[in-house]
Protein backbone atom coordinates (compact mmCIF):
# COMPACT_ATOMS: atom_id res chain seq x y z
CA UNK A 1 0.00 0.00 0.00
CA UNK A 2 1.58 3.31 -1.02
CA UNK A 3 2.23 5.89 1.65
CA UNK A 4 -0.10 8.86 1.57
CA UNK A 5 1.29 12.25 2.43
CA UNK A 6 -1.24 14.49 4.06
CA UNK A 7 -0.69 18.17 4.67
CA UNK A 8 -0.96 19.48 8.20
CA UNK A 9 -4.26 21.15 7.33
CA UNK A 10 -5.66 17.86 6.02
CA UNK A 11 -4.52 16.03 9.16
CA UNK A 12 -6.19 18.58 11.42
CA UNK A 13 -9.44 18.42 9.47
CA UNK A 14 -9.41 14.59 9.62
CA UNK A 15 -8.80 14.75 13.37
CA UNK A 16 -11.74 17.11 13.78
CA UNK A 17 -13.91 14.75 11.75
CA UNK A 18 -12.72 11.86 13.93
CA UNK A 19 -13.53 13.77 17.11
CA UNK A 20 -17.09 14.35 15.90
CA UNK A 21 -17.54 10.67 15.04
CA UNK A 22 -16.11 9.50 18.37
CA UNK A 23 -18.38 11.90 20.23
CA UNK A 24 -21.33 10.36 18.37
CA UNK A 25 -20.40 7.00 19.90
CA UNK A 26 -18.38 5.32 17.17
CA UNK A 27 -15.31 3.31 18.12
CA UNK A 28 -11.82 4.47 17.25
CA UNK A 29 -11.18 1.59 14.77
CA UNK A 30 -14.42 2.43 12.95
CA UNK A 31 -13.52 6.12 12.88
CA UNK A 32 -10.07 5.30 11.50
CA UNK A 33 -11.68 3.37 8.64
CA UNK A 34 -13.92 6.34 7.86
CA UNK A 35 -11.04 8.85 7.75
CA UNK A 36 -8.80 6.35 5.92
CA UNK A 37 -5.88 5.88 8.32
CA UNK A 38 -4.65 3.18 10.67
CA UNK A 39 -5.18 3.27 14.41
CA UNK A 40 -1.48 3.92 14.95
CA UNK A 41 -1.51 6.88 12.56
CA UNK A 42 -4.61 8.28 14.24
CA UNK A 43 -3.01 8.18 17.70
CA UNK A 44 0.28 9.62 16.39
CA UNK A 45 -1.58 12.47 14.69
CA UNK A 46 -3.64 13.08 17.81
CA UNK A 47 -0.46 13.26 19.87
CA UNK A 48 1.19 15.71 17.46
CA UNK A 49 -1.74 17.84 16.29
CA UNK A 50 -4.49 17.25 18.85
CA UNK A 51 -6.23 20.50 19.77
CA UNK A 52 -4.28 22.48 17.18
CA UNK A 53 -6.05 24.83 14.80
CA UNK A 54 -5.13 25.25 11.15
CA UNK A 55 -3.62 28.72 11.63
CA UNK A 56 -1.48 27.39 14.48
CA UNK A 57 -0.26 24.56 12.25
CA UNK A 58 0.66 27.03 9.49
CA UNK A 59 2.57 29.14 12.03
CA UNK A 60 4.36 26.02 13.28
CA UNK A 61 5.41 25.14 9.73
CA UNK A 62 6.71 28.69 9.16
CA UNK A 63 8.72 28.55 12.38
CA UNK A 64 10.18 25.17 11.44
CA UNK A 65 11.24 26.53 8.03
CA UNK A 66 12.82 29.59 9.64
CA UNK A 67 14.59 27.39 12.18
CA UNK A 68 16.02 25.21 9.40
CA UNK A 69 17.20 28.30 7.51
CA UNK A 70 18.91 29.66 10.62
CA UNK A 71 20.57 26.31 11.30
CA UNK A 72 22.01 26.32 7.78
CA UNK A 73 23.30 29.86 8.30
CA UNK A 74 25.00 28.91 11.56
CA UNK A 75 26.55 25.84 9.93
CA UNK A 76 27.87 27.95 7.04
CA UNK A 77 29.32 30.53 9.44
CA UNK A 78 30.94 27.82 11.56
CA UNK A 79 32.49 26.33 8.42
CA UNK A 80 33.77 29.75 7.30
CA UNK A 81 35.18 30.33 10.76
CA UNK A 82 36.98 26.97 10.71
CA UNK A 83 38.43 27.72 7.27
CA UNK A 84 39.73 31.11 8.42
CA UNK A 85 41.30 29.60 11.54
CA UNK A 86 42.98 26.93 9.45
CA UNK A 87 44.29 29.50 7.01
CA UNK A 88 45.69 31.65 9.84
CA UNK A 89 47.36 28.63 11.43
CA UNK A 90 49.03 27.85 8.12
CA UNK A 91 50.59 31.38 7.82
CA UNK A 92 52.47 31.22 11.12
Amino acid sequence: MPKKNFTTEQIISKLREAEVLVSQGQTVPAVCKVIGVTDQTYYRWRKMYGGMKIDQAQRLRELEQENNRLKRLVADLALDNAIIKEALRGKS
